[in-house]
């Protein structure tokens, strides 16, 4: 009997500790709502000169809405808050202060959900004004789009299930299936850095870890900073178990040739300066990961 209540104590507390750590977790990706929505309602405003002198801001002015290809499922970059109905992350923030520079309103956009494979042609054929979704900037995708930026700069990384402990590297992904979003630089990117592993494509991020979670995937290469949005928004579900690659630069994509680079890019040059971005970063990604805010990216390097 006395073996038994030791084997439920320690149940039990083992049980407390994974409680309190999912608690913890769940603290710590908690975004300060209040802190974002300030941030973007107080953004700067362009001049009327800087807007009349650009033909896509002023499309933009004219139309009083700022159409959006972005979307509402990445916990750190674009989030739908269902309980107001209001979008943020890192990307969210973005546009809703381009929107604010334009139109003087924050609010003043419109938001068409976008994957992966869809970015290049809502931007053609004229859906949207901009894409905002941690959009690397690629020659491939520079033949038909054009890009302001980058804003953002990321890597690869390596989302497993959390118990997987066959998979520990680049190294271990010989013969495994590796999942990753079809239209993206993924397919590529495991070509490149783990040439003997099995590609599996999938139409976006929740495809792509179902396929881990049910094993019809062993690990799902994406973007280090989706990864780790999804490991601050499934504690205790997944794990990243390497970084690796170049530099991926995310860009703002906008229809080719586009006056509007050079405006979004004075616009990225104004809320950097004015340390904007930064805070936009702390708010959205630093505080709910402990991590430290990097340097805004060079505008303008591909």
């Amino acid at each position: 009997m006395k073996k038994l209540n030791k084997i439920v104590f320690v149940l039990v507390i083992a049980l407390l500790s994974l409680t309190a750590f999912a608690a913890l977790a769940e603290q710590t990706a908690v975004l300060d709502k209040e802190a974002f929505d300030t941030l973007v309602a107080n953004g700067p405003v362009a001049s009327d000169e800087a807007i009349a002198a650009s033909e896509w801001a002023t499309k933009v002015k004219n139309a009083g809405v700022l159409r959006i290809g972005g979307t509402e499922s990445s916990l750190l970059f674009g989030q739908l808050d269902e309980t107001d109905s209001r979008y943020r992350g890192f990307d969210a923030g973005l546009y809703q202060l381009l929107a604010k520079y334009i139109l003087g309103d924050s609010d003043a956009f419109q938001l068409t959900q976008v994957m992966s494979s869809t970015r290049e042609e809502i931007l053609i054929t004229d859906k949207v004004d901009a894409v905002f979704a941690t959009y690397s900037i690629l020659p491939s995708r520079q033949e038909v789009i054009s890009f302001a930026g980058p804003y953002f700069t990321s890597k690869q990384g390596i989302l497993v299930d959390i118990n997987n402990e066959e998979i520990k590297g680049l190294d271990d992904l010989a013969d495994k299936i590796v999942a990753t979003q079809a239209g993206s630089s993924g397919p590529a990117i495991i070509a490149q850095y783990a040439p003997q592993a099995i590609i599996a494509e999938y139409d976006d991020d929740s495809f792509a870890r179902d396929a881990v979670e049910t094993g019809r995937a062993d690990a799902y290469i994406t973007d280090y900073t989706l990864i780790l949005s999804n490991v601050v928004k499934n504690p205790g579900k997944y794990k990243n178990v390497d970084i690796f690659g170049e530099d991926d630069n995310y860009g703002i994509g906008l229809p080719k040739d586009s006056d509007g680079v050079a405006f979004v890019n004075a616009f990225l040059a104004e809320i950097e300066d004015a340390g904007l971005w930064t805070e936009l970063w702390q708010i959205t990604i630093g505080n709910r990961t402990g991590e430290t805010a990097p340097a805004a990216p060079a505008i303008g390097v591909e």
